[in-house]
């Protein structure tokens, strides 16, 4: 072989392994640009709200978008306002059933099953706030105790809760309360452990929903009565019944929502999408307070330009309250051991957390009434 023939043959050799190699790069660029996609199928959850609408069910929308968000195209929730499938007394059955997939609403809606419930959100104030109740849920061993309960009643379901609630006014009533003498005799809405205080300061006690409160008290079938707060309650036209509301109370001081899932439905999805509607209800907490607390500011300046008349309810009706929560509290934790086992684990916790954060946060009022007045 001459030089120039070996010169000949590593250019062909080189062609050829340019040519395949081109042709490599060709199918991997391929497989890059159309790869074999197999798209599971979405889950499409149904979730009732015991909201028909205002402000509580944006917070229940506000909710599904962070799933949505974060889940994108492998999972659906259809919010269904309230009565949509079932009353709202029925949702957890349903949800228990699988006649529902989820629900949102609060536990004081099925306190009924158990008192201990009602411990979840609207039970005894133990110096302590929404915000330090949903940290004795994750830190506390509230979460744990309250599957505890799910187990007790051999309920399938799966629940997490969200968005701590400011306390919740003392009420509308006929005219000014300056003790706790006169609240004695009067026909009064309220839900959960509540109604027990309030029968225990003398009260009668009739449990309705949201949206028959207002007409009840403009027939007279109820002399006065809360819900949750100052938007809800001008939406439902509290003003046109009453122009005595009194705000802060201990009847229902630390409430938030419970968003429950079908258990079987829940353990069939895939971890992610699990820790999507955990963290999803988490991340709504913040938003919720922010959200919520500005509306409710917003809409207590609207009720004064409507001529209502807004007082802070005195010390001596919420030392009432307190007085009547421990008749309430002993006499449920003596018949019921696993109601005595929360309160005792609530304790607990609030004494220590509430211990640094009493010592540790300043006088927020002596700041206000120094710019403000």
């Amino acid at each position: 072989m001459t030089d120039d023939s070996n010169k000949t043959d590593k250019v062909a050799t080189r062609r050829k392994f340019l040519k395949g190699g081109a042709a490599a790069v060709a199918g991997v660029t391929a497989a890059v640009a159309m790869p074999h996609v197999s798209h599971a199928k979405t889950k499409t959850i149904k979730l009732q709200a015991a909201w028909g609408g205002g402000i509580f069910l944006e917070n229940a929308k506000s909710y599904v978008d962070r799933v949505h968000a974060m889940a994108g195209k492998d999972l659906k929730i259809d919010l269904l306002s309230v009565n949509s499938v079932v009353k709202t007394s029925q949702m957890q059955d349903a949800v228990h059933r699988g006649v529902l997939d989820a629900c949102h609403y609060v536990p004081a809606y099925w306190y009924s099953k158990s008192k201990s419930a009602s411990l979840f959100g609207t039970g005894p104030c133990f110096g302590w706030s929404s915000q330090e109740v949903l940290g004795w849920v994750h830190y506390g061993g509230g979460q744990q105790l309250f599957d505890e309960l799910m187990a007790k009643l051999g309920l399938n379901v799966v629940s997490f809760f969200n968005s701590p609630m400011p306390a919740q006014p003392l009420g509308w009533f006929k005219e000014e309360i300056k003790d706790a003498s006169q609240m004695k005799g009067l026909k009064y809405r309220t839900v959960g452990l509540a109604a027990d205080v309030m029968l225990e300061m003398g009260m009668s006690v009739v449990q309705l929903p949201g949206g028959e409160i207002q007409p009840a008290m403009k027939s007279g079938l109820i002399d006065a009565a809360e819900f949750n707060n100052p938007t809800s309650d001008r939406d439902f036209g509290m003003q046109d019944v009453s122009k005595h509301y009194h705000l802060a109370s201990f009847h229902q001081s630390q409430e938030f929502f419970e968003v429950s899932f079908n258990k079987k439905m829940y353990n069939k999805l895939a971890p992610e999408l699990q820790n999507i509607l955990r963290y999803a209800s988490e991340a709504e907490n913040s938003n919720f307070y922010w959200h919520n607390t500005k509306r409710y500011s917003e809409d207590l300046a609207k009720l004064r330009t409507q001529g209502v008349n807004v007082y802070r309810t005195p010390d001596s009706v919420m030392a009432a309250e307190l007085a009547a929560w421990d008749k309430v509290v002993a006499r449920l934790s003596a018949s019921d051991p696993f109601f005595a086992k929360v309160v005792e684990s609530q304790m607990k916790y609030a004494k220590e957390v509430m211990g640094y954060l009493n010592l540790n946060q300043p006088d927020y009022k002596l700041a206000y009434k120094h710019y403000f007045g």
